[in-house]
């Protein structure tokens, strides 16, 4: 309700309007025309009280089902109820005790969208007899997956960490985004001013970020969360469009699409590593998103429907370019993690019943290895300070934000508290989010549009 439209994939305004706006247009002509077509008739007073029983009728239930599937009730009640959840296990990075390696390494991390674990085969604890994501789920046996059951699974995920810059906020600070879109604070300040995020982190002991997406990094507040935390150099489809790497009216999906973004990807990546300092080059995906996906033309098309076509080609995609990584001088001295933002949006695509749905991640060359990676309880939050620890950091105490380091033995929240517990808790009112973490922004809007 409150993200702006700006940056918004063209395809999902058009599927709205097609399958909403339309058939509603439709509905109300047709009934227009039959009310004009009886007016003159005794007819016409049944016509008109049917009509407007049946409009009661729609408008009630309409209303219910909003209230159930948005869960307004609880939402009212949430915002009267004030937790400290957050204030009481929150540990803030910037007074955290952090030692990097002598040699620093860089990091590579690719979000790719709505990658959850359902998509793999069976025999991998996956829902599918033929797995949408073979190459992605060879990568997560072969490397470092850290898993809710013995074998490959992934991250639970928590709420206000369902949507993609939610994902992207959760993973790099630790903490959810208790706001719909940074874009309502654009005006007012940094975002989220109170939190020290990896590219903070990162920036500080002298790494060079990167950002590169194929659409608007300004959609969702994207844009203005990573220039604040860790000055990111962003390459999106804006970039794409002034540094004449795309033509001038090109525009596919949501600007341009993961084949470009892994050629774009390779082309700086190779200017990047000639540098002298250290890297953090992170990417997002968006071939996977929602309603069923892109599927590029010269992709195989092993499935009978376009979504899980999507998922196979990414597959495809992400496991051609870390191949093209593994070769390059630079890799030796890299760490790559591959991270589903958050679960899809998507409907039906998977039979999920009795399902523990997870968010999934491997991390490629890591500096560190550990025993505790498996038959854990964890959420995005935990892949702040488990993204450092990779690369060789120390973590004086292997907290960071909300989350744990799952190398060390720690428990995360979700292991001490439950799922049910923490939802509960990160759903309510919190004073010192907005009075921390969320600062002076909060204020400033708060003040102007309350005056």
């Amino acid at each position: 309700l409150e993200v702006p439209l700006e940056g918004t994939n063209e395809d999902m305004i058009i599927e709205y309007i097609r399958s909403c706006a339309v058939p509603t247009v439709i509905i109300f002509l047709t009934a227009m025309a039959i009310i004009a077509a009886y007016r003159k008739k005794k007819e016409y007073s049944i016509i008109v009280r049917g009509g407007m029983i049946c409009s009661l009728a729609i408008m009630v239930i309409g209303i219910s089902y909003t209230w159930k599937e948005l869960d307004i009730g609880n939402y009212i009640k949430n915002q009267n109820n004030d937790s400290n959840f957050i204030e009481q296990y929150y540990v803030n990075p910037e007074e955290t005790s952090l030692t990097f390696p002598e040699t620093k390494r860089n990091l590579i991390y690719i979000y790719v969208e709505s990658l959850e674990n359902s998509a793999m085969s069976k025999k991998n604890n996956g829902m599918e007899d033929e797995s949408y994501i073979p190459n992605l789920e060879k990568l997560a046996v072969n490397n470092l997956n850290f898993s809710n059951n013995s074998g490959v699974g992934g991250s639970i995920q928590v709420s206000n960490t369902s949507w993609t810059i939610a994902a992207m906020v959760a993973q790099t600070s630790g903490v959810p985004l208790k706001v719909i879109s940074f874009n309502a604070y654009h005006d007012y300040g940094d975002s989220l001013p109170g939190v020290y995020a990896l590219g903070d982190v990162l920036k500080d002991n002298g790494y060079k970020n990167y950002l590169m997406l194929g659409s608007d990094a300004s959609f969702g507040g994207r844009r203005d969360y990573f220039t604040t935390h860790g000055n990111y150099e962003i390459y999106d489809y804006l970039y794409a469009l002034d540094n004449n790497w795309i033509d001038s009216d090109y525009y596919v999906w949501w600007g341009y699409e993961d084949k470009k973004l892994f050629e774009f990807a390779k082309k700086e990546l190779t200017k990047i590593s000639k540098q002298d300092e250290p890297f953090n080059f992170t990417l997002l995906t968006a071939d996977t998103h929602f309603t069923d996906g892109y599927v590029d033309e010269d992709c195989e098309k092993n499935f009978d429907t376009k979504y899980p076509n999507a998922y196979h080609c990414s597959d495809y995609m992400i496991n051609e370019f870390i191949k093209w990584i593994k070769k390059q001088s630079f890799y030796k001295d890299t760490t790559i993690v591959i991270a589903g933002d958050h679960l899809t949006m998507q409907e039906n695509v998977f039979n999920l019943d009795n399902y523990n749905r997870t968010i999934y991640n491997t991390f490629i060359n890591s500096k560190v290895k550990t025993k505790y990676n498996k038959n854990r309880l964890f959420s995005s939050f935990d892949m702040y300070p488990t993204t450092l620890a990779s690369l060789g950091v120390k973590i004086d105490g292997d907290k960071l934000g909300l989350g744990v380091n799952l190398f060390s033995d720690q428990k995360t929240i979700l292991e001490e508290y439950g799922l049910t517990y923490v939802n509960s808790e990160i759903r309510k009112k919190s004073f010192f989010y907005d009075n921390v973490l969320l600062g002076d922004s909060y204020y400033l809007m708060y003040s102007e549009n309350n005056n």
